[in-house]
């Protein structure tokens, strides 16, 4: 990756949901604006807060889609990252830094 570029892996666990009723609501389904999950599988040299493995928040509309090797993988700049979850079980910081 060059610069200021990620490559994330969308969340798979995140991309199905279930409703308060249990009501499956695909990924596919248009709501309003709603962040979307994924993980850092690669990052340019000049990013400076993520790093390969978090799992980071960002706006699925701001994205470009790329498939390497069978797997379809999303293109961001850093600045477009919403968020970055900490590990569970870290207990030295609060659990989701923005």
């Amino acid at each position: 990756m060059l610069n200021d570029r990620l490559l994330v892996r969308l969340d798979e666990e995140g991309a199905e949901r279930r409703s308060a009723t249990g009501i499956v609501i695909p990924a596919t389904a248009v709501m309003g604006k709603r962040l979307t999950w994924g993980f850092v599988v690669a990052a340019g040299q000049h990013v400076r807060q993520v790093a390969v493995g978090d799992k980071v928040l960002f706006d699925p509309e701001d994205r470009a889609e790329v498939e390497l090797t069978g797997t379809v993988y999303l293109l961001l700049r850093e600045k477009d990252v919403h968020g970055v979850a900490q590990p569970e079980g870290d207990e030295r910081e609060p659990g989701l830094y923005l």
